[in-house]
């Protein structure tokens, strides 16, 4: 006996038409045309069967303010249809910032890995010729331009780029790295 439709009407909480027996009986009837007009509006019977529930609660509580004379049918129909509308718009609020979209803006990339590829680097870099090093740490880490790099170390421009290219490949092959990926 948890079904709404279960409940005698003073259960809940409509005492003002429990004694109302001919407008008990028009709400009754109107249980047929109901259901369809939520489907029709929803096109999603689950989403259907709560707007009728949710639109029928509605009504009853707020049966004090029908207007005896007045179409009893329209007046619900009205209620299940303002129902449906702010669901929609209550719907279309929720659904302006997906979660996804808002949980991509919180996450924070891992700080912990980077002690260990620093010092996976720094092991690699140990195993490459002095030359090749010293031509990555200016060009790679310092930031120096080729030009420089090379004046600094007393040799061509072309020796120098031949010495950072090939201590590039060096690295990548000391850390499995793919072609394709960079290395700092």
């Amino acid at each position: 006996m948890n079904n709404m439709s279960d409940r005698p009407l003073q259960e809940i909480g409509t005492d003002s038409i429990v004694s109302d027996r001919p407008l008990q009986n028009e709400i009754v009837k109107l249980m047929a045309p109901l259901p369809a007009f939520s489907r029709n509006l929803t096109r999603n019977p689950t989403d259907a069967d709560d707007l009728l529930q949710e639109g029928l609660v509605k009504a009853l509580a707020n049966i004090h303010q029908f207007t005896r004379g007045t179409n009893l049918k329209a007046w619900m129909f009205a209620i299940t249809r303002n129902t449906f509308y702010t669901n929609c718009r209550k719907k279309r609020r929720e659904a302006a910032a997906p979660l996804d979209d808002i949980m991509d803006g919180l996450r924070i990339e891992a700080t912990q890995d980077w002690p260990i590829i620093v010092e996976e680097v720094n092991e690699a870099m140990q195993c490459l010729p002095s030359d090749q090093k010293e031509a990555l740490m200016l060009v790679g880490s310092g930031g120096m331009s080729y030009e420089k790099a090379a004046k600094q170390c007393g040799c061509a421009l072309g020796t120098i780029k031949s010495r950072v290219s090939r201590g590039r490949t060096r690295l990548r092959e000391h850390l499995f790295l793919d072609a394709h990926e960079g290395v700092a």
